[in-house]
């Protein structure tokens, strides 16, 4: 049995490296591309794929905005998604929304094939290189509950921005620094708050006076 695969990514380099890649496989069929989630929602009402490759950093609507109405919509898509950030705070949340796994695009071809395989059989995959933080963290959040907040005036800048309902790609552009840096400081400010999602960091920061 093939498994049908459908890849949303809105760079055409990126795109094509996944084509190749995934053509030399077959066992795998690929039934559909897509540069950005408003043409994704159009092809998946026509046919869906056992596994979507879902970049987040889409140029239209953002992946964790696609990935919770994707799931809603058709249960049936094991969703993977595929990034260059590389933020261990951001493969949680992704994951609470209900995606199977969490890439980063320089894993290597047996690696990318192994997540297909893995997330279709109802399995959940993490970047291997990401584990090591995973556990780093867990040992930050413990300290950070013993300790008092306090947050740096960059951090405070992000904060009130979190709070005024910009996600992290303009964030990131109002700040005038990458993505990953944002995501970096979202991880900071996450463990610092002792919050472990956006709603919960929006509420806490208005309760202790950190933004308005």
């Amino acid at each position: 049995m093939k498994i049908k695969i459908i890849i949303a990514d809105d760079h055409p380099l990126i795109l094509k490296g996944f084509q190749n890649t995934l053509a030399d496989h077959t066992d795998i069929d690929l039934i559909g591309v897509c540069p950005n989630g408003s043409e994704l929602l159009d092809m998946l009402q026509t046919r869906q794929p056992d596994v979507l490759l879902l970049d987040i950093q889409m140029p239209d609507i953002p992946g964790d905005k696609l990935a919770p109405v994707i799931i809603k919509k058709y249960p049936g898509i094991h969703i993977l998604n595929l990034t260059n950030i590389d933020s261990v705070i951001y493969a949680n949340s992704m994951l609470r929304l209900g995606v199977k796994g969490y890439l980063l695009k320089t894993a290597s071809e047996k690696r990318l094939i192994e997540a297909i395989q893995t997330v279709f059989k109802g399995g959940i995959f993490i970047d291997p290189g990401m584990q090591d933080k995973m556990l780093q963290l867990e040992q930050i959040a413990k300290k950070a509950l013993s300790t008092k907040p306090t947050l740096t005036p960059r951090e405070k800048e992000l904060v009130q921005l979190i709070v005024d309902g910009y996600n992290s790609p303009e964030i990131a552009g109002k700040m005038f620094l990458s993505i990953n840096t944002i995501e970096k400081y979202r991880e900071n400010i996450l463990f610092k708050l002792d919050v472990r999602n956006t709603a919960s960091l929006v509420a806490k920061a208005l309760k202790m006076g950190l933004a308005d």
